[in-house]
């Protein structure tokens, strides 16, 4: 049975490198950021904060809140003809149950957690789209308040916690695909 591992957390905890870890091991991986950044190219805005989040909220008011669920499900289905799929940067509770409903027990969520102070450390050295503590903060309430970003996470199947090395991260990464490898 081919599997969707959708990855949420907040920004900088983690997702984009756990990501990476299982399209390591073999996963396809769809990103959900890229519908942002394509929308911002075709509407020829600038690529930072104000711009994705005028994104976001522009594709949620047209689509409903599921709607990176929506626009990248195809992607998602012709990947999982061959393969297992990541997919990175999963938020609504919306997208959640779009998924769930779709997926069925194919469907699988990993929370990459990690406290704020060390979130907003990491994403003010972040050389793509860096945050200082003002932007994240504001980005952290809107996507708890706006984007219903805490369901997923609180209802994962999986929770990695990552304040500490990389290493550690890919070692907890590594488990949970184990354990994935023996659900078929």
């Amino acid at each position: 049975m081919t599997k969707v591992v959708a990855i949420v957390g907040m920004a900088g905890s983690g997702k984009s490198e756990v990501s990476q870890i299982f399209e390591d091991h073999g996963y396809t991986k769809i990103r959900f950021g890229d519908i942002t950044d394509e929308a911002m190219k075709k509407q020829g805005l600038p690529r930072n904060e104000t711009s994705e989040r005028l994104c976001r909220e522009s594709l949620r008011k047209e689509f409903g809140m599921a709607a990176y669920a929506i626009l990248n499900q195809p992607r998602i289905d012709q990947a999982l003809k061959q393969f297992n799929v990541v997919a990175d940067g999963l938020y609504s509770w919306e997208e959640f149950l779009s998924f769930k409903e779709h997926y069925g027990r194919q469907f699988f969520v990993l929370a990459v957690s990690a406290s704020p102070q060390t979130r907003y450390a990491r994403l003010l050295c972040r050389t793509i789209r860096p945050l200082n503590d003002q932007e994240a903060v504001s980005r952290d309430r809107s996507e708890i308040e706006n984007l219903n970003k805490a369901g997923p996470i609180a209802m994962a199947d999986f929770t990695i916690l990552n304040e500490s090395t990389l290493e550690n991260l890919q070692h907890q990464a590594e488990k949970i695909l184990e354990i994935l490898n023996l659900k078929d």
